[in-house]
């Protein structure tokens, strides 16, 4: 089962997050994640956030990685928004 933990920061602490989950292994990993980070993102009411090529880097070395303004279309009320995989 793969875990993604998504937290919201303002401030440097974490305003809102959740975990979502998905354990369709007919997926490939990029698909799983994918659906786990656009539960979580209507989940927490935002818009889905554009992969760009440092966070795809990032989160290829760390399992990890951060979208900020820059990274949606609408406008956010955050900092950032942090992505981590917890379990795999």
């Amino acid at each position: 089962m793969l875990r993604l933990w998504v937290k919201m920061f303002q401030n440097n602490k974490i305003v809102k997050d959740c975990v979502t989950q998905n354990s369709n292994y007919k997926l490939s990993r990029t698909k799983m994640i994918l659906s786990c980070l656009e539960k979580a993102c209507h989940e927490l009411d935002l818009a889905s956030p554009i992969w760009l090529e440092l966070n795809i880097k990032d989160f290829q070395l760390h399992s990890k990685t951060r979208f900020s303004a820059d990274n949606f279309i609408e406008a956010t009320d955050f900092d950032y928004l942090e992505v981590q995989i917890l379990d795999e």
